[in-house]
């Protein structure tokens, strides 16, 4: 893994960068030597218990090197973001991301990449904006439709029961079977459920239907581990957008970026790169008028 130039690391933590003046903790890596970025890509992590730290410590500092901008942010009550009581639902996050970058000032076609709820914010923004989006890579995740929603309201459900009920004997469980760094993940997933209204307002997100799936106009990359609960959500992927690429890594559970980092970071700068040589052809092959005039001219 390529090493983190902190000449390079700029660290953005703006007083107003997400919805309703929200405070979010935002890290970006430049390309090494001074060189001009071929693309930016955006990395989102997932809920409760990630933060940018899992983007930064796996794959963003080769995307970096590889040439790509790359920010990482904190969403809202996660990492070193400030952390409001409500304001959880999923539009509400997307919204951070549209301000964040517009704040930043990135307003041309990006390459999105969602962890787990990260990538179900990726595919809303790619909804909504699909004019800024150039790429969505997700991993272990699926867009906000009624079944992605049963599925996290069951998660959060399950969160309280055990960990927010029952903190301390789930805390000492989880530090004596999954060790020191799962029990603070876990304490710090406990902490934002019973601090805030997340665990009521994510379930009660705007879902999407299956036709306003196949809006996404985008390229896809999907990577699944082929012993998670989303197994076999490649295949709906597919029959729904056809042109998106799945992976299935064997061996691998949900914690994929945690625990194939290599293996991940070999699929997104490939990905990426395959998506830049695409525009690049398209910029440079003319279409409409200006390829009839083209032959007009031959």
């Amino acid at each position: 893994m390529a090493m983190i130039d902190t000449d390079h690391a700029t660290d953005h933590d703006g007083p107003h960068t997400g919805t309703d003046g929200v405070r979010l903790h935002v890290q970006r890596l430049s390309p090494p030597d001074g060189r001009p970025p071929t693309a930016t890509a955006v990395l989102i992590h997932g809920l409760l218990t990630d933060s940018l730290a899992s983007w930064y410590f796996t794959v963003a500092p080769d995307l970096a090197a590889a040439g790509l901008e790359v920010v990482m942010y904190d969403q809202r009550g996660h990492g070193r973001s400030e952390r409001p009581g409500s304001g959880y639902r999923l539009d509400t996050f997307v919204t951070d991301l549209e301000r964040l970058l517009d704040r930043l000032d990135i307003t041309g076609p990006v390459h999105l990449v969602g962890n787990c709820f990260g990538g179900t914010v990726a595919f809303a923004y790619a909804m909504r904006r699909p004019e800024r989006v150039a790429g969505i890579a997700v991993i272990e995740a699926k867009p906000a439709t009624e079944s992605w929603l049963t599925e996290i309201s069951g998660i959060l459900r399950r969160v309280e029961e055990e960990l927010v009920v029952h903190e301390a004997e789930s805390l000492a469980w989880v530090s004596a079977h999954r060790g020191a760094h799962t029990a603070r993940l876990a304490k710090s997933a406990a902490r934002l459920v019973r601090t805030t209204t997340i665990a009521e307002d994510v379930p009660a997100s705007r879902v999407v239907s299956e036709e306003q799936v196949r809006a996404v106009r985008c390229p896809v990359l999907a990577v699944y581990g082929a012993d998670s609960e989303l197994a076999g959500e490649e295949r709906w992927l597919e029959s729904v957008l056809p042109a998106t690429r799945t992976v299935v890594l064997p061996g691998q559970g949900h914690s994929v970026l945690a625990e194939a980092p290599t293996r991940i970071r070999e699929l997104l700068l490939s990905w990426i790169d395959e998506r830049e040589h695409e525009g690049e052809h398209e910029r440079r092959t003319p279409t409409g008028t200006a390829a009839a005039l083209e032959a007009d001219a031959r």
